[in-house]
């Protein structure tokens, strides 16, 4: 897998770029096709960024990365 930076992941908020990317654990996964992260925004999340801290505040698990391709890794 290609290596980002996080400036680079910053991009892929859905605003700058069309895609729209986050990252947990490292990875970096392509959420675009997710309708619950149209525009950029997942509730009071946003894309572009690493949400590794975020996840335990959310009500599911990490198994939610599962239904989207891991495109590269975050350096």
């Amino acid at each position: 897998m290609k290596n980002f930076t996080k400036q680079q992941l910053s991009l892929r908020n859905g605003q700058d770029k069309p895609e729209i990317w986050v990252a947990y654990r490292g990875v970096i996964y392509d959420v675009s096709s997710s309708r619950l992260w149209a525009n950029g925004k997942h509730y009071e999340h946003w894309a572009g960024q690493d949400l590794t801290e975020e996840l335990r505040d959310a009500p599911h698990t990490e198994k939610v990365f599962e239904r989207f391709q891991a495109i590269g890794l975050l350096i």
